[in-house]
């Protein structure tokens, strides 16, 4: 009787990933947008990326942290991206277990460095207009450095030590994950064995690296709201509110869907609607940011219009 259950428990290898259904109409329209979606995402986040190395009038805190954020954005929509269109051309929809690890560890540390990261900058949006007189003695750039170091440290210690945990548990069986990606709680749900403790420290450690971050966002933009109400000319507004709206409104998405997908209750019905707002944060945003940042940020524009220029040049 141990023997059968030994076997049963370890008979597990593979997981199969539900994703969006598998209705042979869908499959190619699927890819096509997501293709469309993930080229445009790249494209956009690898050249402010180029952008913010080359051109040194953007070697600036804002851009410092901007340039972070979209190196993250890259490697975070290509932890499953590429994997989830393969499954649309080929009907594949299987990863193997320890895959599924390490698609976890990587979405989850990613997420986690982009929180720290989304904070960071809207700390220096406060410094560049609440105190603009000391911002560039107060955002030092081994200020930059640090807070940078701190955000992806903070990142790979949570995720390395979260993965351990789920690794560490028996999955007897069911195999079907209703997701398109491998996260805690669709994975966990099918574990044989006790989840308290995983339960447990993931969800401190969510408290501890969401709260805080989020809150300095928060307050962040309580104090620069207030700051920019008190600018007495019209004109002193819009210029002041301009350097940040973009950041806001990244702020806003992501974290409105983050707030959807972990923070209400899980019930059967919104399923399919967690899917959705899922899409948002780790689909949509690393698609949107860019796109934000060049469309509304004439820094960037700027930049971009150099290096075409010198590109023309050396033809």
């Amino acid at each position: 009787m141990e023997h059968v259950k030994t076997i049963n428990e370890t008979t597990i290898t593979t997981f199969i990933l539900l994703g969006f259904g598998n209705a042979p109409q869908l499959q190619i329209p699927l890819f096509l947008v997501f293709l469309i979606i993930y080229s445009v995402s790249l494209a956009g986040n690898i050249t402010i990326i180029v952008l913010v190395t080359l051109d040194h009038h953007l070697h600036i805190p804002m851009y410092f942290f901007l340039g972070n954020l979209s190196c993250v954005e890259t490697f975070y929509s290509s932890t499953f991206l590429p994997r989830m269109l393969a499954s649309f051309l080929t009907g594949d929809r299987s990863i193997s277990v320890g895959g599924c690890f390490v698609q976890f560890y990587c979405f989850g540390t990613f997420l986690l460095v982009e929180i720290y990261l989304l904070a960071s900058m809207s700390y220096d949006r406060y410094l560049a207009i609440c105190k603009p007189l000391q911002y560039a003695t107060l955002m030092s750039r081994r200020l930059c450095f640090v807070m940078s170091a701190a955000s992806w440290l903070c990142g790979i210690a949570v995720m390395t030590l979260v993965t351990g945990l789920m690794s560490r548990l028996k999955y007897c069986g069911p195999h079907e994950i209703d997701h398109f990606l491998c996260d805690l709680a669709p994975v966990i749900n099918l574990s044989c064995s006790d989840t308290t403790l995983v339960t447990l420290v993931a969800f401190t450690a969510s408290v501890i690296d969401s709260f805080p971050p989020f809150l300095l966002t928060l307050l962040s933009y309580v104090c620069i709201i207030a700051a920019i109400v008190q600018i007495p000319s019209s004109d002193g507004r819009k210029k002041a509110f301009s350097t940040c709206s973009s950041h806001l409104t990244v702020v806003s998405i992501f974290y409105g869907s983050l707030i959807f997908v972990y923070a209400l209750p899980k019930k059967d019905v919104l399923r399919d609607v967690d899917k959705f707002f899922s899409v948002f944060y780790t689909v949509l945003t690393p698609l949107i940011n860019p796109l934000i940042y060049s469309l509304r940020n004439k820094e960037i524009k700027k930049a971009l219009r150099r290096l075409v220029n010198n590109y023309r040049i050396f033809e």
